[in-house]
């Protein structure tokens, strides 16, 4: 089936109600497709899930995106494109990092995790406005604990994923969101990863080799 017939079969079965006219396809993910609008708003198309767990993110998104409603929040391009096309000043770099931090006190005010901040999930204008998206994995700080073990790993890219999460630490903290940002700002000011890992073992090798082997102190303190 060529592109064409797939973008048609799938404007054939997208019903967005009589108030919107589809389009094209934006973006599409693991889960769902992005519509643009003439009303510059995006439809989330959610496919049949093949899994619980798919269910379960989607209502926890739907949930936290209806709680906020911050300017920093949720444009034309992201940090990613512009990392690879152009060179930023550090005044750039300030003006972003301060927008990001922002957007994240408000999420960690409400005591919400994003746990997948990366270049590409944080969105630009040409007015240098960043919006942070993709609330795909977030969720609640708050677990009892019995529910503690819910904390898995399998958050956050690779690059920008802290090393607690990569030891399948389960009682990680806002701090994993605070490390995401700081690879993010290396990669602003050096226009690359600051570690790119192939895999865990080569990532923990590249983290140890900037920030050295932890103490002792660090080790007994692992829970």
């Amino acid at each position: 089936m060529s592109g064409s017939q797939q973008l048609n079969s799938r404007l054939k079965n997208f019903n967005a109600g009589d108030q919107y006219e589809i389009i094209d396809v934006v973006g599409e993910g693991a889960y769902g497709v992005v519509w643009p609008t003439g009303q510059k708003v995006a439809i989330k198309k959610i496919t049949p899930f093949d899994h619980s767990m798919f269910c379960l993110r989607t209502l926890r998104e739907i949930k936290l995106l209806r709680y906020f409603n911050h300017e920093n929040e949720l444009m034309e391009t992201d940090m990613h494109r512009v990392i690879r096309t152009q060179d930023l000043s550090d005044d750039h770099c300030q003006y972003f990092i301060y927008q990001t931090l922002r957007a994240l006190k408000a999420m960690h005010s409400a005591n919400v995790l994003h746990r997948d901040l990366k270049p590409s999930n944080l969105l630009l204008n040409a007015n240098c406005d960043l919006k942070i998206c993709d609330f795909g994995l977030a969720r609640s700080a708050n677990f009892s604990d019995e529910n503690s073990g819910f904390m898995t790993e399998y958050v956050a890219t690779r690059w920008y994923r802290a090393p607690e999460i990569m030891l399948t630490f389960k009682e990680y903290t806002k701090a994993i969101d605070v490390w995401s940002v700081g690879c993010i700002l290396a990669e602003m000011l050096s226009g690359k990863p600051l570690f790119p890992g192939r895999d865990y073992h080569h990532q923990l090798t590249l983290i140890l080799d900037v920030l050295g082997t932890p103490t002792m102190e660090d080790f007994y303190g692992i829970k």
